[in-house]
């Protein structure tokens, strides 16, 4: 019977800890995205290149994160062939329900990361 109750709590709680981890991912994805939008809006009226605006891809990324009740994140600005990208990681706690009888940790902690880009020209 234990051995029939771990198996279930195996397959119960790694489903949970999948989802989660895809929900990070999610996360880290549609951050990225909100972070890209905020453009130095300034140098581009008047001409200048088009690049992110880190003070404000910064506070975007946080706003959407608090909102969606995500604290543990981070933030880079990576410059790649002379465009500034933001990439943002999450981390997201999954509660085990079931494993945690059996001797493995209550909690386990998974990450997303993504990167995004600002459109700047048309398709």
């Amino acid at each position: 019977m234990i051995g029939v109750l771990a198996i279930i709590g195996l397959a119960f709680d790694g489903a949970g800890q999948l989802r989660s981890m895809q929900r990070a991912d999610n996360l880290a994805a549609e951050a990225a995205r909100t972070g890209g939008q905020s453009i130095d809006r300034a140098q581009a009226i008047e001409g200048g290149p088009k690049e992110i605006d880190e003070v404000a891809a910064r506070a975007a990324v946080r706003s959407y994160l608090a909102a969606a009740g995500v604290t543990g994140h981070s933030v880079e600005f990576p410059v790649v062939d002379g465009e500034k990208l933001v990439r943002v990681r999450v981390t997201v706690t999954y509660d085990r329900y079931m494993l945690g009888l059996f001797g493995f940790g209550n909690t386990v902690t998974v990450s997303g990361e993504a990167t995004a880009r600002a459109l700047t020209k048309g398709p």
